[in-house]
This record gives C-alpha cells, sequence and structure tokens, in this order.
C-alpha cells in the first residue's frame, strides 16, 4: 500500500473579463494547472500558470508534475520536492499544495506555523494593459480611485502613454511594466522623456525589467530616479548576485521560485542584500494569489491583482475592493 499521499491534476481555464495584454502578446483566458494532495483526511490545493515565456505549456507542466507523483505516493514531502523538480511552475503548484495540507493537519492558519502576523492591509497595484495611448488613458480612467496602477508598456510611444494615464488618473502611483520589451536606445529613450514629463518622478514608483535578460549589464541601479526592479532575471536566489548593482528591487513569483518555500528564503536573501522587493503574480485565480500573501508583509510593491482579471474566480475568492485592498476570505481558501 503506498504510504504517501495522492494526487490529482486539473487543467482549468478561468475566461477574462477582457484582454489583458502585455507587449509580447495577449490572452482571453487564464490557462491554470490545480493540484490537489491528499491523505485521505485532509486536501491540500496548489494553483500554477504554465508560461510560455520559460518553454512552459500546460501540457509540459502537467507532464513534470505527473512524473513525481510515484515519489510522492511513496512519501517524498515538501522538502524532497525541492530536488525532484526544478524552479517553475509545476514545482509551485505542488509546493503549495503541500504547505496548504501541513496547515489543515496541524489545525492552525500558516502564518502560524510561519510564526508571522496574519496577512492584512494589502494594497495591490492594478494592471492597465497593453494598449494605444487613447486605451490605456481610457482604462485607466474606469479605475482613477485606485492608488496604484501599472502599466504594460515596451515600445516607441511609452512617454506619451504614461503622460495620458498620469492625466487620466493624477492621484495614482505608477508602475511601468516593459516585459524586456525595450532595446538599450529605447531604455535610455524613454528615461529621457520621463524626466522632462511634469510630476512623473513623483507618480512613477518603479520600472520593472526594461531590458531583455542577458542585457542587465547595461544597467546601473540607483542611477536614475526610478528604481529598476527585476522580474525576468530574477527566478531564485541563484539568480540573485548577478543583479546587484544593476536592479534596485526583485519581483518575486511564486511561479518562477517553484513555489512558496524558494520564496520565502529569495525574500530575506534579497532583503538581505539591500534589494527591495515586488510581490508578483500571473493571470490566476484567488487560488494562486492566497500563498504570495504570506510575502506582503514589508514588501515595497505588491502586484497580485490577477483575480480581477477574472470573469468568474474561486469559490471563495479573495477580497479586493475598489481601493485595491487585499483581504482573505472568512472561509478557507487556502493555508
Amino acid at each position: 500500500m503506498p504510504v504517501g499521499l495522492s494526487v490529482t491534476v486539473q487543467k482549468k481555464s478561468w475566461p477574462l473579463r477582457q484582454v489583458f495584454r502585455i507587449s509580447r502578446g495577449a490572452k482571453t483566458t487564464a490557462e491554470v494547472i490545480e493540484v490537489t494532495l491528499s491523505d485521505g483526511t485532509y486536501q491540500g490545493r496548489g494553483e500554477c500558470v504554465p508560461y510560455g515565456r520559460y518553454g512552459e505549456t500546460l501540457d509540459t507542466v502537467a507532464g513534470a508534475i505527473q512524473s513525481v507523483i510515484p515519489d510522492i505516493e511513496l512519501g517524498a514531502d515538501r522538502q524532497a520536492l525541492q530536488l525532484l523538480l526544478p524552479a517553475g511552475a509545476a514545482r509551485n503548484a505542488l509546493d503549495c499544495a503541500f504547505w496548504d495540507l501541513e496547515a489543515k493537519r496541524a489545525g492552525v492558519r500558516l502564518w502560524d506555523m510561519l510564526g508571522t502576523p496574519a496577512p492584512a492591509g494589502c494594497v495591490t497595484a492594478f494592471t492597465i494593459s497593453y494598449d494605444s495611448t487613447h486605451g490605456m488613458a481610457a482604462a485607466a480612467k474606469k479605475v482613477a480611485g485606485r492608488p496604484v496602477l501599472k502599466m504594460k508598456v515596451g515600445s516607441l510611444g511609452d512617454v506619451d502613454k504614461v503622460r495620458a494615464v498620469h492625466q487620466a488618473a493624477p492621484q495614482a502611483q505608477l508602475i511601468l511594466d516593459a516585459n524586456e520589451g525595450w532595446d538599450c536606445l529605447g531604455f535610455q529613450g524613454v528615461m529621457d522623456g520621463l524626466k522632462k514629463l511634469d510630476h512623473a518622478v513623483d507618480c512613477i514608483t518603479a520600472i520593472e525589467q526594461p531590458l531583455p535578460v542577458g542585457d542587465d549589464h547595461i544597467l546601473r541601479a540607483g542611477h536614475h530616479e526610478f528604481n529598476l526592479v527585476a522580474d525576468e532575471s530574477c527566478h531564485t536566489r541563484d539568480s540573485l548576485q548577478a543583479l546587484v548593482g544593476r536592479y534596485d528591487g526583485v519581483n518575486i513569483k511564486l511561479d518562477k521560485t517553484g513555489g512558496l518555500t524558494e520564496a520565502l528564503l529569495l525574500k530575506k536573501q534579497a532583503e538581505d542584500m539591500g534589494f527591495k522587493i515586488m510581490i508578483g503574480c500571473m493571470v490566476g485565480s484567488s487560488l494562486a494569489m492566497a500563498p504570495a500573501m504570506m510575502l506582503c508583509r514589508e514588501a515595497e510593491w505588491v502586484d497580485l491583482d490577477g483575480p480581477l482579471w477574472l470573469g468568474q474566480d474561486q469559490d471563495p475568492p479573495l477580497h479586493i475592493d475598489s481601493k485595491s485592498l487585499m483581504a482573505l476570505p472568512d472561509t478557507i481558501l487556502w493555508g
């Protein structure tokens, strides 16, 4: 008889309220994989979002999860999982399911297991999808009451887009996310253009991944008016040393770290090395965001608005109000 856990793997598709665009593509659904671990009494769940930028598909991630089911059925635990799978979406879903199961077995909430305060008071950025200048300004006007807006950028017209969004939502702080969309000349051109915008230095709090991975050596942290944050260039603790002197902060996403286990270690080491912290996400359901909320305390930026893009969400979902304040539901969703 197996001494470990049973594993269930499901592919799910969550329709979006509207098209979500970044500089390199668009989507109309959130394609995710949900994993359930069961010991016959308790169940733990986790969700991941396969990401094509890293060569992941629903089939390859599901296959990676399937490949370690025999090990889990024979007793492999969360710590063993860190060696069984590399960092990425597959390990994330399993890692988060293990954490959820551990908390339910112990009969406590996960933050009590971690010895930290309960997540509370997180304000998430709200993403303005990549679009024309007019389209982005119109989208920003509709959500002008949200305190932090994240603009998807990565084109020659980005300075005009920033001006238009700032005019449409003048009270909002802005994060610019290029998703590797600028080249070196484009990046410098945007920097020069932003400096000429009235109040731009005050409203722009961060610029994410301005250049393609591999061009990071051109950047110099602290030599711009804006915080530079590594996203695609930062996956695990092994990424950090190469970012020193080039970035001011790092974006921690569970689908990159391969789960909460590595994310907790990455956050601590990044903080110890002087990096500011952003907690980010792919477009997924509340089940994917709940584990990331364990990281939000003392983070400089929180970007967990994935559920706001969904036409339908988990039951129960996270609470995200009109001011982008996030809270866990009263009924246990995860952890």
